[in-house]
């Protein structure tokens, strides 16, 4: 066991960002990557021209690698949002005309994973206000996902760098879940488990993956303190990883660390090649 059984994916919204957008696909297929993810990368326009969309698409393509995951518009991100959807007013509009825009997206690349940030806190609005808001538009989401037999990912974030982010623990992204398959009664959402979030909220890692690995759709990782690379902090992520994978997870392990005061093509030495 360990890093050599796992299938790495790296988030091309955090890693090789010193490229531009068209140019991360070839990156990541060079270090030997066969698959990618991203946030939403255009992040002032959720229904952006369908020459971008074209663009985006051939440069996956040419590069050969897999989109395996996409976040809806989320708004700001990286920046001070994070994500739309219970967002009254504009923004929740705009995470809407985006649902079906990621949908097509997806589809026309395979990509079967789509991850709806929630969304922060607003000052003078009724958290249940938004909380009602946010079902109303993941149902939405996790039927337009349904369309193209994709599953609808749910993420904690953690307390620390996100502290308007309702969803700061596990079980309450899982109850997130929970009440999204419950409203569709289509059982495709399920929980993003993002290992450097859950520990910076100083949950007990290897409870939760015990309790959540049986509803979990995509992992990602990246070390703490530092959200670096693995082997840059102090987080066991071989062993989280193997208890995840003999836990029933065979899924996409996602890279979402910051590659440090290098290039990102150097930020891999830690795998086993």
């Amino acid at each position: 066991m360990g890093f050599e059984d796992q299938r790495f994916n790296v988030n091309l919204s955090i890693l090789f960002t010193e490229l531009p957008l068209l140019e991360r696909p070839a990156a990541a297929a060079a270090a030997g990557f066969t698959a990618v993810e991203l946030w939403w990368p255009w992040i002032d326009s959720p229904t952006p021209e369908r020459s971008e969309l074209d663009a985006l698409t051939k440069a996956i393509e040419d590069a050969g690698v897999q989109l395996t995951g996409l976040n809806f518009y989320a708004g700001q991100l990286p920046g001070p949002d994070r994500g739309a959807l219970s967002l009254p007013g504009e923004e929740s509009e705009r995470f809407r005309a985006n649902v079906d825009v990621v949908a097509d997206f997806a589809r026309s690349l395979g990509c079967t994973a789509l991850n709806a940030l929630y969304g922060n806190r607003v000052d003078g609005v009724d958290p249940a206000e938004q909380d009602a808001l946010a079902l109303e538009n993941l149902t939405l989401a996790a039927r337009a996902a349904h369309r193209i037999g994709a599953i609808l990912l749910i993420e904690a974030l953690n307390r620390p760098e996100s502290p308007r982010y309702p969803l700061v623990s596990a079980p309450a992204a899982a109850g997130i879940v929970d009440q999204v398959n419950e409203a569709t009664g289509l059982g495709n959402a399920r929980l993003l488990m993002d290992l450097y979030h859950l520990s910076m909220n100083g949950e007990d890692l290897p409870s939760v993956i015990e309790r959540y690995a049986s509803i979990t759709g995509h992992v990602q990782i990246a070390d703490n303190p530092g959200r670096g690379a693995p082997g840059t902090g102090t987080l066991p992520l071989e062993e989280l990883l193997d208890q995840l994978k003999k836990s029933g997870y065979d899924g996409w392990v996602g890279l979402e660390y910051k590659p440090g005061d290098r290039p990102s093509a150097e930020a891999f030495d830690w795998l086993p090649r």
